[in-house]
């Protein structure tokens, strides 16, 4: 072990966070198995993508009998699998949603989308919400800003952050003390308006904002959004890498606040774990970026292995009802935590839908003060107890355990990982 860990040290490019402290060999359901045999219950389905847990059998099956017969094509070849997946998204989408692009991350699709809006508009301004994450490659990054801008020169030009509705830190309030969402809105609108230089062209963001602390969009604020976008001829694109396909409770997070995107993105969730990713939009905005000659080429643009894996998720999440499970499991999962609020003072808030929720930490109840190394032992004492979490620490949001446990897990699964965060809060504060 000592020497895999030299190796580590030696030969990697360290690219985040420090590494989890195991030699990870296997995976299975909602486990992940060490070297020596440990099982560690993952409650972030690997990086939040895993929705069917890690092995599923149809998911083994599918990649199996594919690999053997199709894997890989030029990109100006087609197969059965991309067709079939592109009209059964379609068919799981509201109208106009029915022309879709398959590409391999969240980063990647998240740029195809900026590329499509740009080009439709003829526009190139971008505005995101400060506590955002979209990916790490230009456009995506340039549109990033809960973490990762400093140190790497100028970003693309025209994007414009706008504050993030926290409703429990809210910078705008009622007399109540409640969050005054749409005065938040307002203003930030009046500051998009005085930044632009007339070439707005889209707004993206994402329904629950994970990376900046599982920040879930009060309800009206979609639709408001949506209409300050329209207002100025921009599109909306959401960005559904960890909401889309059942997560939260809905086959898509946006069907709560009965919009429907100009653009939606898909990432993590479609392929499972594996890398697929999409870009869902409108026939006519399809056209026109057409005739304007849009070009998004990429090695693995359209290829049939891992679209064969999308559509057995698809297969898996209509026969085994997902959006239903989810429903339930998140509300087995959300009287947990709420019940370790009631028992802990350190547990500030707990927010989100289905299985994505987020519980954060504070040392104050009424300052809402963050001791990071607090949470830090507590994520250390989960995994030493069998259980793995993931604390988001961006800055300004507190430090909050984003729960993402697959969306097969089990009843008693779910109670044990809560059991385990409760021993973890109660050994280390």
């Amino acid at each position: 072990m000592s020497e895999f860990w030299a190796d580590v040290d030696k030969h990697l490019i360290r690219y985040g966070g420090p590494w989890t402290p195991e030699i990870i060999a296997g995976a299975e359901g909602s486990y992940v198995i060490t070297e020596d045999g440990r099982r560690i219950l993952d409650f972030t389905s690997g990086q939040m993508s895993s929705i069917l847990g890690h092995a599923h059998p149809d998911i083994v099956a599918t990649v199996r009998e594919q690999v053997g017969r199709l894997d890989h094509l030029f990109s100006g070849m087609l197969s059965r699998p991309v067709v079939d997946l592109a009209r059964r998204l379609a068919e799981s989408l509201p109208d106009p949603l029915e022309k879709a692009l398959l590409l391999t991350t969240g980063a990647e699709s998240n740029e195809a989308a900026l590329r499509l809006a740009k080009l439709v508009t003829g526009k190139h301004e971008v505005v995101s919400f400060a506590k955002s994450w979209h990916g790490m490659t230009g456009g995506a990054a340039s549109a990033t800003y809960s973490s990762g801008r400093k140190g790497y020169g100028p970003a693309q030009p025209g994007n414009i952050a706008i504050p993030t509705p926290n409703a429990y830190r809210p910078d705008f309030t009622h007399p109540d003390g409640s969050h005054d969402w749409q005065r938040q809105l307002d203003l930030a609108f009046d500051l998009v308006d005085a930044q632009s230089t007339g070439n707005l062209a889209a707004v993206l963001i994402e329904p629950i904002l994970s990376s900046g602390g599982i920040i879930e969009l009060p309800p009206g604020y979609l639709r408001a959004l949506q209409a300050k976008a329209h207002e100025r001829g921009m599109l909306l694109i959401l960005d559904e890498a960890q909401t889309g396909l059942c997560r939260t409770g809905q086959w898509y997070a946006f069907q709560r606040d009965g919009v429907v995107p100009d653009i939606l993105t898909l990432s993590k969730t479609l392929g499972a774990g594996l890398p697929l990713a999409a870009v869902i939009t409108s026939k006519e905005i399809e056209e026109t970026a057409h005739e304007r000659g849009y070009l998004f080429f990429t090695t693995h643009v359209s290829d049939p292995l891992v679209a064969a894996v999308g559509n057995t998720v698809l297969d898996v999440a209509e026969r085994d009802r997902l959006e239903e499970r989810a429903q339930h499991l998140g509300g087995v999962l959300r009287k947990g935590l709420l019940g370790l609020q009631e028992r802990y003072d350190v547990v500030g808030d707990v927010r989100g839908r289905g299985l994505l929720q987020g519980l954060e930490l504070v040392t104050d109840r009424e300052t809402k003060a963050v001791d990071e190394s607090m949470n830090a032992a507590i994520t250390r004492r989960c995994l030493e107890l069998g259980l793995h979490m993931n604390v988001v620490q961006t800055p300004g949001m507190g430090g909050t355990f984003r729960i993402a446990p697959p969306l097969t897990a089990t009843e008693a699964e779910i109670e044990q990982g809560v059991e385990i965060l409760d021993r973890a809060i109660a050994e280390t504060v």
